[in-house]
C-alpha cells in the first residue's frame, strides 16, 4: 500500500503534526510520500520523497491552489491513500480532494484495524469500522491519535509548480479572542469530566484545583451540559496544555481529550472504573469514587 502524506506548514513553520501521519502510516504498514505547501528553510527530518511546492507562491493556505498541487502530487505517486490531519486545513481540503478524485473519504480516523480505519461514533462514546469502497480512499486522522515518528534524514525533494489559478488571496491568520481562563499557562490543572455526575459537584473539583494552586479544567461532556464554559474545555475542541501536573476526575479517556493534555509532565486520574482509557496515559490511576477520595485530598491539602 501506498500513501501520500499531506503536512502542515503555518506561520513559517512546519508543524509537528505532520510526524503523526508519518506514524500512522506506519501502522498501516505502508510506503509513504510526503506532500508540503511550505518552503526550503523547514523541511521535515524525514529520508524519503517530498512533493513540495512554494508557500510563497500559493500562500499558507488557499483551497483551489492547494487541492490542485494535492492532486498534482497523486497524479505523480499515484497512492492508495492521501491522509491529512483532521484539522482546520485537513477538514476543508480533504472532501475537495476526495471529490475530485471520485474517492470515497474516512474522517477523523483513531485507529487502523483488520484492514479498515476505526472512527468515533455516538459523542466519542463509541467506535465503528469503516473501509473505503473506492480503490482509492482520502483519509483525516485525529490528532493526538497516531504516535508521532520521526524517522530523520533529509528528503528528497521533488518542487511543484503552481500552475492553477485562484480568486482567493491568503492574508494571514487572526488570532482568537483571550481566552477567560488560559489554560495553557497553566502548572497545574485538575478537570472535571462526566463522572462526576451533576453540575453541583463541579465546586468539589474547583476546590481541588484551589487547594493545589491550579486551573480548573473539563471534559467536552461538561462544557456541552453548560457546567463550566468552554475557555475551560480541554481537549482537540478545547484548549491544549502541558502542565507540570494534571488531575483528570471522573474523565473516561476519549481520543479528543487525550489530544489535548497528553504531554503533560505528569496525569494523575480519578476514576471508579479501572478499565478506563485515560488509565493507559495516567502516571497514577487512583480507583475510588471521586465524591469521597477528591474532598478528602484536598482536606489533607489545606
Amino acid at each position: 500500500m501506498k500513501t501520500l502524506l499531506i503536512g502542515e506548514y503555518r506561520d513559517g513553520k512546519l508543524l509537528d503534526s505532520t510526524y503523526e501521519l508519518l506514524g500512522f502510516a506506519g501502522q498501516l504498514g505502508a510506503e509513504a510520500a510526503l506532500f508540503l505547501v511550505g518552503s526550503d528553510s523547514a523541511l521535515p527530518a524525514y529520508g524519503g520523497k517530498l512533493y513540495l511546492a512554494p508557500a510563497s507562491e500559493a500562500g499558507e493556505f488557499n483551497p483551489d491552489l492547494h487541492k490542485q498541487l494535492v492532486l498534482d502530487a497523486v497524479k505523480k505517486e499515484n497512492p492508495d491513500c492521501i491522509v491529512f490531519i483532521h484539522s482546520s486545513y485537513g477538514w476543508d481540503l480533504a472532501p475537495r480532494v476526495a471529490a475530485a478524485l471520485k474517492a470515497a473519504q474516512v474522517s477523523e480516523v483513531v485507529a487502523v484495524k483488520d484492514g479498515g480505519y476505526e472512527v468515533g461514533a455516538c459523542n466519542g462514546k463509541m467506535r465503528r469500522l469503516i473501509k473505503p469502497a473506492t480503490a482509492q480512499a482520502v483519509i483525516t486522522i485525529q490528532a493526538g491519535a497516531f504516535q508521532p515518528v520521526q524517522p530523520g534524514g533529509s528528503p528528497q525533494v521533488e518542487k511543484l509548480a503552481v500552475s492553477a489559478s485562484s480568486a482567493i488571496e491568503f492574508l494571514g491568520y487572526e488570532p482568537a479572542e483571550d481566552k477567560a481562563v488560559d489554560l495553557a499557562k497553566a502548572e497545574v490543572i485538575v478537570s472535571a469530566g462526566r463522572g462526576i455526575g451533576k453540575k453541583d459537584n463541579v465546586s468539589v473539583i474547583a476546590a481541588l484545583a484551589k487547594a493545589l494552586g491550579g486551573e480548573l479544567g473539563a471534559s467536552r461532556p461538561v462544557v456541552d451540559a453548560e457546567w463550566v464554559t468552554h475557555d475551560h474545555q480541554v481537549g482537540t475542541t478545547g484548549q491544549t496544555v502541558s502542565p507540570k501536573l494534571y488531575v483528570a476526575c471522573g474523565i473516561s479517556g476519549a481520543i479528543q481529550h487525550l489530544a489535548g493534555m497528553k504531554k503533560s509532565d505528569f496525569i494523575l486520574a480519578i476514576n471508579k472504573d479501572k478499565d478506563a482509557p485515560i488509565g493507559e496515559v495516567a502516571d497514577v490511576l487512583v480507583v475510588a469514587d471521586l465524591m469521597q477520595f477528591v474532598p478528602a485530598l484536598t482536606a489533607k491539602l489545606t
